[in-house]
């Protein structure tokens, strides 16, 4: 049994305070900690929202042990299937034959085919140098009725380039077709969660008379297809921007980056460049920031000086969530993140000046592994790794997001800190479970 070495542990390089971080990154990379905190979605969940679709993956049976379990545990077993590669495949030099006759042999198996395959290679296929030009069109002769997407699980790429995830939210929009533009729909990509209907952003387009479609509301194929007739194509979170601007390039439409954020003055500014966009009046937010007022009051008179931890599991604009809460009065200790997105610049640098001694922790780093957990004083918590790090039963369970946007989230997210902070959680037993929102079985 591994045994701790002194009374102590040095908390420099992990925990630091934000007047001494750098930008935009505050911590060496280095070898890595993965704690329990596991809500955030991962490729076999993205991928399960392509209706009528299946799933198949080729790789060594002990790489294929997660995506396996992450389908099982999300009742989707019956959309999986995979080609296990073994030593033989790869001294003999077939790779390519071996994935092209594994992948016909499921599909020939089905009951029925699937509008679509995403196709998963992995690293040994970049390592051999497979030919997945022939793989792709082989498959496509053999069954012009599917949709092969191009999917990559290589973890090796994950620091270079653009990353499994970002690839995966491009490649689920590949299938669709040229169809003639709906100047009256509207359609949002690359997130894992619907927005709320309740949003500033659904709301402005219902209220004008546009159809709103997105991904994880569609139950069909033909519904998925449907997408393409967009006039104009938005995307809000970080990872599926590069998707969705590819597909406007694509198909000859219009693409608005508004991604979910904290600030007054940039949510405003976004809205009102998706009304400009619609040849639509801009309109005075006052009203709407007033109500957030009037709920991050109530939260504040609620919590009180309780310390107050995040993470960028929580949101991606963990920054700017510190600083919405700290200009409120909140006692914002630390925010549990890795690196500090680029787009969070101008709330760093606010951070630095108005709120020096708040603590930047990481989340993998190694020496997480080790550190103490949690201390004397419960805090309240938003979001898992915040929550299992800071061993608070008073937190926020939600993941990317979750669907909030805009001033209507600021206001519900005033609510669920007040509901936090009133309501224990199992901590322990909620982190574990896999993709947050997804119809989880553990």
């Amino acid at each position: 049994m591994l045994k701790r070495v002194g009374d102590t542990i040095d908390t420099s390089d992990a925990v630091i305070s934000i007047k001494d971080a750098t930008f935009p990154a505050p911590f060496a990379s280095q070898l890595e900690f993965n704690s329990p905190a596991h809500g955030n979605w991962n490729i076999v969940h993205t991928g399960m929202l392509l209706p009528q679709a299946r799933q198949i993956y080729v790789c060594a049976d002990n790489c294929m042990r997660g995506v396996v379990l992450t389908a099982a545990e999300m009742n989707a077993a019956d959309r999986f299937s995979f080609v296990i590669i073994e030593e033989e495949h790869l001294l003999n030099g077939n790779l390519e034959d071996i994935t092209i006759e594994g992948v016909a042999d499921v599909i020939e198996k089905l009951p029925e085919h699937p509008k679509a395959v995403l196709l998963f290679t992995v690293c040994l296929h970049h390592f051999l140098g497979c030919d997945l030009e022939r793989v792709y069109q082989e498959l496509e002769e053999r069954f012009p009725d599917i949709a092969f997407i191009r999917c990559y699980m290589d973890p090796i790429m994950q620091k270079t380039g653009l990353t499994p995830d970002q690839k995966l939210r491009k490649a689920m929009y590949d299938p669709l077709p040229q169809r003639e533009a709906d100047p009256k729909t509207i359609a949002l990509l690359g997130s894992d969660f619907a927005l709320d209907e309740s949003s500033d952003l659904v709301q402005l387009l219902q209220k004008n008379g546009y159809t709103f479609k997105e991904l994880p509301r569609c139950q069909s194929w033909e519904e998925y297809l449907e997408l393409s007739k967009a006039s104009l194509f938005v995307s809000c979170y970080p990872p599926g921007r590069y998707g969705a601007r590819e597909l406007a390039d694509r198909l000859g439409r219009k693409h608005l980056y508004l991604p979910a954020c904290f600030g007054y003055e940039e949510i405003a500014s976004h809205l009102n460049a998706l009304a400009d966009a619609l040849g639509l009046p801009k309109q005075d937010f006052q009203e709407e920031i007033e109500s957030c007022e009037k709920a991050l009051e109530q939260a504040k008179q609620e919590i009180g000086d309780m310390p107050i931890t995040l993470d960028y599991m929580f949101h991606p604009r963990p920054l700017g969530l510190a600083r919405l809460l700290i200009s409120h009065g909140f006692a914002v200790k630390t925010v549990y993140l890795d690196a500090i997105s680029l787009e969070e610049k101008e709330d760093f640098l606010w951070l630095q000046e108005h709120a020096p001694q708040l603590e930047l922790a990481a989340t993998i780093h190694v020496k997480m592994r080790v550190l103490p957990r949690g201390g004397e004083q419960e805090v309240l918590a938003i979001g898992q790794k915040a929550a299992w790090f800071c061993r608070s039963s008073h937190f926020v369970n939600m993941v990317q997001g979750g669907g909030l946007y805009g001033f209507d989230g600021i206001r519900k997210l005033a609510e669920l800190m007040i509901e936090a902070f009133r309501e224990e959680k199992d901590t322990e037993s909620l982190v574990v479970q896999k993709g947050w929102g997804c119809d989880c079985c553990l």
